[in-house]
């Protein structure tokens, strides 16, 4: 692939661009590492922003790790809550997606029932220092986030976890948003460090590259930032055509009755515009001139039969899947068991490129 340079925003779309074009042609050639820390359901912001993008990837033939991160839901609360629940709820949001584990390379794990990759987190922290994770700009702002005034150590280890759960299995694409790119910078270093300290001339990991999503940013309903199930601002994946109806009917607009379409002048109803475009498959613009002065009421009225109509598949799959917590069981079983292979072999890769090994592999329990 031609060379790219990585210092600026501008060089890393390129890249990404010349990643994509380069999955399209050879997609059996690459590795994705993606996920979700288990926090509860998902929403419709998770579906166009993450969801639909790892079905794309499936579908074209990328091999494909998801990573429930619930370790990491320790970062930033002091206890995990119903984690068992928030687990079974992301896999049957997985499924009803569309995500396929029966295909042989869609693999969907918990991170804390793979006991090899954990093992990569002490050599890797010893290859960062502490004032990069503390200067690292989504740290801070995952700090600023949980309202918390005693940081636990755990939060500031946040992106080596994560280049843990990426260079496991040796990942060579991880689809992120522009905002998460210092954690994978910090996976990337840790990649190098590694294979610069221990490699020779074999390097153990990959520099994993980041394929930049070009899906839209889903405000809250409220207006706010982002759309979340705590904040009581975002349509839920599981919610019902009524609660759906209810909620859209609660989002926040302006005064102003002529729809138009102006993300910064106008964020709530151009989100909203944006919405109704992502289920309808039309530009906004188009949307924006057909309702013309009909008003807000109008825009959510669309939005309201267009979303449930988008959502009506899905949601009757995943009402099927909630009679099946066995299949549930055996989705996580299979991509833990495929899970832990991977990380065995690479962990066995590291302890001999560290010169750990002593001799004694063979006769471990």
């Amino acid at each position: 692939m031609e060379t790219v340079d990585h210092r600026t925003f501008e060089a890393t779309l390129e890249r990404s661009r010349l990643l994509e074009e380069a999955i399209r042609r050879d997609p059996g050639r690459f590795r994705v590492l993606t996920g979700d820390r288990p926090t509860g359901r998902l929403h419709v912001g998770h579906l166009f922003g993450s969801l639909e993008n790892r079905v794309r990837l499936q579908e074209i033939g990328v091999p494909i790790f998801v990573v429930i991160a619930d370790y990491q839901v320790l970062t930033d609360r002091d206890c995990a809550g119903d984690i068992a629940d928030s687990v079974h709820q992301l896999v049957v949001d997985y499924l009803a997606a569309g995500l396929d584990p029966d295909n042989g390379r869609t693999f969907i794990f918990v991170h804390s029932h793979v006991p090899e990759l954990n093992q990569l987190l002490l050599p890797f922290l010893t290859l960062v220092t502490n004032a990069e994770l503390s200067r690292n700009p989504t740290v801070k702002d995952e700090i600023k986030a949980s309202g918390r005034q005693h940081i636990n150590a755990g939060m500031y280890t946040y992106p080596v976890h994560q280049a843990a759960d990426i260079l496991f299995c040796k990942a060579t694409v991880v689809p992120v948003g522009k905002d998460q790119l210092p954690h994978l910078e910090q996976t990337r270093t840790v990649a190098r460090r590694f294979n610069t300290r221990y490699g020779g001339d074999k390097p153990v990991f990959p520099e994993p590259q980041p394929l930049l999503s070009n899906a839209p940013s889903i405000l809250g309903l409220d207006g706010s930032e982002k759309m979340s199930k705590s904040r009581n601002n975002a349509v839920m994946l599981s919610s019902s055509e009524d609660e759906t109806a209810a909620y859209i009917k609660t989002a926040k607009t302006d005064v102003d009755r002529l729809i138009t379409y102006d993300p910064v002048g106008r964020p709530e109803v151009s989100n909203l515009l944006l919405l109704l475009s992502l289920c309808t498959k039309k530009d906004p613009e188009t949307l924006a001139s057909e309702i013309g002065n009909a008003g807000a009421s109008r825009l959510k009225s669309l939005l309201t039969e267009a979303l449930n109509e988008y959502l009506r598949p899905l949601r009757q799959r995943r009402s099927e899947l909630e009679q099946d917590p066995q299949l549930i069981r055996d989705v996580l079983r299979k991509g833990t068991a495929r899970a832990r292979e991977v990380a065995q072999q690479t962990l066995a890769e590291v302890m001999q490129a560290m010169g750990m090994t002593y001799g004694i592999q063979d006769h471990e329990g």
